[in-house]
């Protein structure tokens, strides 16, 4: 086995594991989230990020990282509007850790100040 099979057959495990569940009290739903996404739905996050665009990089990771029990989407794309002018931004930002795993670099006081 060459080294790209055995990335492409740690990534295939890594992706293929069980789905975590979050339950979110304000949204009453449970929210379900892999550890790993490929990095292609990551770029997308991380450039927002770069550009300083925190808060549309919260809401990136919601719509592209959110799964239902099933493992679909719960978010489609025209849902980021919604998550950006209707949501409670302290929801946002505590949806988004936790899909996240706690590693973003946004605290909730400056994405509420935006």
């Amino acid at each position: 086995m060459n080294i790209t099979d055995k990335i492409s057959k740690h990534y295939q495990q890594s992706i293929g594991g069980e789905l975590i569940k979050y339950h979110c009290e304000e949204w009453d739903c449970d929210i379900y989230y892999r550890n790993t996404y490929p990095l292609k739905d990551e770029a997308r996050i991380l450039q927002l990020q770069s550009d300083g665009k925190t808060v549309e990089a919260l809401v990136e990771s919601i719509v592209i990282k959110a799964r239902d029990k099933d493992g679909k989407r719960m978010f489609h794309d025209a849902d980021r509007i919604k998550l950006m002018n209707e949501a409670d931004p302290m929801t946002v930002v505590k949806v988004a850790s936790q899909i996240n795993n706690a590693k973003l670099t946004a605290t909730q006081e400056s994405v509420a100040k935006e």
